[in-house]
Formats: structure tokens, C-alpha cells, sequence
């Protein structure tokens, strides 16, 4: 195991970490931006290094001065987090090029699951069912028309490095199709710098349900179960769930199945996500791979018991899973994460920087709460508007939106809106309490916000 890390990444997911390696007797060592020099992260860091001012272009994503900080500070390895590094393959690179240890995938492997065309070929070689689509990136609106003759209408035009909903237009009809295609490819080229896209059938009607899973350098790979990400807007996630609602247990290990063998086929190594889209009539299909450890983690380490931050330094420091005598992973409750965003939902989730002036957690048997956030803490416009992640839990469904409910009216943030309101409305939501969401319920049964 290392004896010291850097951690390349802010908030709650680096207070995440730091505790992570200190149960495992790892110091842990933050950069930090002007703007978090009084953060809990840094405070509660073995040691914190300021790399720039608050503007991630010129702090966190400033790779040459990430790297001198690891290496003054003597860290063996750098944690990325979520967002800024963490699918970088030029950093995973120099990492290993400055004898660091990426707390991650190979740069390789980060390369081939972002190229959205590279990762579909992969998947579909690997066995992986694959939406009907182009066989690569499609180059010209006279290319697009003909994929679409064998697709059909919808369609959906992806950006090839894409991600986060960016460079992606639902096409209806045939005379949608040129303007849509040139839309993603400029949206494509301002996002990523590669204006390259590529084309599916889209599924309107269809669940975000994804499999987390963990490789080590031995040859172990394993999955943590599935979780049901189907409450989001514009392809961001606000609500996920773990078992989801809508699989059965021979739909699950059919999933799981596929999960591991897009792992091996990928030759990936540390923590991931396939994510699946789950069809109306049962069928799932690969959509793309995270090569990272997501915001929504802790689901899977509620419903498992494995912590998933500790196994990714394991991997990363040569050791085998230490999770193995779980596998196969079976479900040991319901859980559920909310995200708490610094956004106001009733005016179409428009970001709610300010300071904080009174943060009162929830409590109780099954209440969890990853925060790096306290009373009188600034949420600046500079970075993601996360602030905090609710994890319930119960013995089944129902019990955990229970304990939702509870927690979420007791969860009491002022000076800012939020999106607590929101979560509470979707709880009483016939359709979400049914368990029969699909990725067009915040449009189609919230009217879009509250």
C-alpha cells in the first residue's frame, strides 16, 4: 500500500478520499485553488499545496503544476477524483512518465472508452449488445443520411468524445436530420475540440440502469450489481437507485454478464461503469464506460458493503480485490442517493451560488450524508453546483423512500435554493414510487422542474 497520495480534485469527493486513506494509513496530501484555501478538504489534508486561483483552467487542470505538487510533497500516486482529471489520458501519462501512480485506468484504456466509435467496436467484439448505429464516426450529412435509411427515425447524432450530454441531438425526421448534424458537430468541436460524432436508433423510451464494476492487476474482475440512474435532466443524474426497479434477477445477471465482458474485452484495470440503456421491452444495450470512480458510488457501496475508494487504492498499489469472497455480489438492501445541487428547480434548475447560512444534516439508522459543506461556506459559480449527496437506505423500496422523506425534511440548508424541494416532490410521485421511470420523467411527470 502507498504511504502518501495526492488528491487532484476539491469537495466531497477529496474529503471522500482523505478518509479513505487514512483508514488505511496513507497520508493524504490536497491541491487546492485560491478560492478553497479554507475548505474542510484542506483542513483535514496531512498536508495542502495552493496551485492557482480559482478558475479550474488555471488551478485543478493545470496539469504541470498538479504534478510538481505530488512530487515535492513526495506522493507516491495521485487520486483524481470525478471531473476535472480524472479521463485525462495526457495526465494518466505523465503520471507514470514522472513515476506517479494514476489511482486509475491506463491511459490507454481511458483513450479507447472516450472515443465513443473506438468503444463501440470494442464492445461489440467483446460480445456486448451494441443500439443499431453507425459502424464508426460519420463524416458528412450525406453519410448521416444514409445511416439513417438503415437505423431508422429517431436517431441520435453522439459526439465521438463526448460526455455530460454535450455534442448530442435527437433527430425525429428526415428533414431534422442536416441541421441537427451540424449542431452536434459544432457543439462537439466547442466542448472537446473534435467536432467527429457518430450515430445510434434512438430509444425514446428507455432506463439508465449501469453496472459498477472492479478489475485489479491480477486478473479479478467483479461487479458491485446495478445502479438505476433513470431520473436525470439533460443527461445529468439527480436520483439513483440500487437494485433498480426494473430488472429481473435473470435481466440482472444477463447485465452483469455483459458488464464483465466489456471489462475483459477493454483489458481495464481499477474502477468503472458500463452503463446500459434499458429498452421498454427488456433488451439492453451498451451506451458508454466511465473510466472513473462516479458521484453515485456510494449507492453501490450501501448495497455491497465494499468501499470503493479503498479498493481503487489497493488495485492501484498492486494488491488483489479485497472484496473478492463477495462475488457474486448480491444486493444486501435498497439504496438510494440524491443529489443535493446549489440550483433552484423551480426556475429550470438556473446554478444558486452564495454563502450558506444555516446546514442542519439528517440523521438517523440509514442516513448517510458525503458533504464538505458547513455552515457559512461559499458555494462559488467557478466549479459544479454539488454540495452535498443524501444515501438512504432500507430493507426494500419502499422503506427507503421512507427514510428519504425523513432525511430530506430534515436536511435544512438556507441562503441559497437547492434541490432538496425537488427530490421530496419526486417522492410523492405516483409514477417514481411505482418504480416506473424512464429517462423522460423530469420532462414528461415534473413539468421539467417544480
Amino acid at each position: 500500500m502507498f504511504k502518501r497520495i495526492l488528491i487532484a480534485n476539491r469537495g466531497e469527493i477529496a474529503l471522500r478520499i482523505i478518509r479513505a486513506c487514512h483508514q488505511l494509513g496513507v497520508d493524504a496530501v490536497v491541491v487546492y485553488s485560491e478560492m478553497d484555501k479554507d475548505s474542510l478538504p484542506v483542513k483535514l489534508a496531512d498536508k495542502a499545496l495552493c496551485i492557482g486561483p480559482a478558475p479550474a483552467s488555471q488551478s485543478y487542470l493545470q496539469i504541470p503544476s498538479v504534478i510538481a505538487a505530488a512530487k515535492i510533497s513526495g506522493c507516491e500516486a495521485i487520486h483524481p477524483g470525478y471531473g476535472f482529471l480524472a479521463e485525462n489520458a495526457d495526465f494518466a501519462r505523465l503520471c507514470a512518465e514522472n513515476d506517479l501512480v494514476f489511482i486509475g485506468p491506463s491511459a490507454e484504456s481511458i483513450e479507447l472508452m472516450g472515443d465513443k466509435a473506438r468503444a463501440r467496436e470494442t464492445m461489440m467484439a467483446a460480445g456486448v449488445p451494441c443500439v443499431p448505429g453507425s459502424q464508426g464516426t460519420v463524416d458528412n450529412v450525406e453519410g448521416a443520411f444514409e445511416v439513417a435509411k438503415l437505423t431508422g427515425y429517431p436517431l441520435l447524432i453522439k459526439a465521438k468524445a463526448g460526455g455530460g450530454g454535450k455534442g448530442m441531438r435527437v433527430v425525429n425526421a428526415p428533414d431534422e436530420l442536416e441541421h441537427a448534424y451540424d449542431m452536434a458537430r459544432n457543439e462537439a468541436l466547442a466542448a472537446f475540440g473534435n467536432s467527429e460524432v457518430y450515430i445510434e436508433r434512438y430509444l425514446a423510451r428507455s432506463r439508465h440502469v449501469e453496472m459498477q464494476i472492479l478489475a485489479d492487476t491480477r486478473g479479478n474482475v467483479m461487479h458491485l450489481c446495478e445502479r438505476d440512474c433513470s431520473v436525470q435532466r439533460r443527461h445529468q443524474k439527480l436520483i439513483e437507485e440500487a437494485p433498480s426497479p426494473a430488472l429481473s434477477q435473470e435481466q440482472r445477471d444477463a447485465m452483469a454478464a455483459a458488464a464483465l465482458a466489456a471489462v475483459r474485452g477493454a483489458k481495464y484495470v481499477n474502477a468503472g461503469t458500463i452503463e446500459f440503456l434499458l429498452a421498454e421491452d427488456g433488451s439492453f444495450y451498451f451506451m458508454e464506460m466511465n473510466t472513473r470512480v462516479q458521484v453515485e458510488h456510494p449507492v453501490s457501496e450501501q448495497v455491497t458493503g465494499v468501499d470503493i475508494i479503498k479498493e481503487q487504492l489497493r488495485i492501484a498499489s498492486g494488491e488483489p480485490l479485497g472484496c473478492l469472497a463477495l462475488a457474486p455480489c448480491t444486493p444486501k438492501c435498497h439504496a438510494m442517493e440524491f443529489r443535493i445541487n446549489a440550483e433552484d428547480p423551480a426556475a429550470g434548475f438556473r446554478p444558486c451560488p452564495g454563502r450558506i447560512t444555516r446546514f442542519d444534516l439528517p440523521g438517523g439508522r440509514n442516513v448517510r450524508v458525503d458533504t464538505h459543506i458547513r455552515a457559512g461556506s461559499v458555494i462559488p459559480p467557478t466549479y459544479d453546483s454539488l454540495i452535498a449527496k443524501l444515501i438512504v437506505w432500507g430493507d426494500d423500496r419502499a422503506e427507503a423512500i421512507a427514510v428519504a422523506k425523513q432525511a430530506l425534511r430534515e436536511f435544512k440548508i438556507e441562503g441559497i435554493a437547492t434541490t432538496i424541494p425537488f427530490h421530496l416532490a419526486v417522492l410523492e410521485n405516483p409514477v417514481f414510487c411505482a418504480g416506473a421511470v424512464f429517462t423522460d420523467f423530469v420532462e414528461t411527470q415534473m413539468g421539467g422542474g417544480l
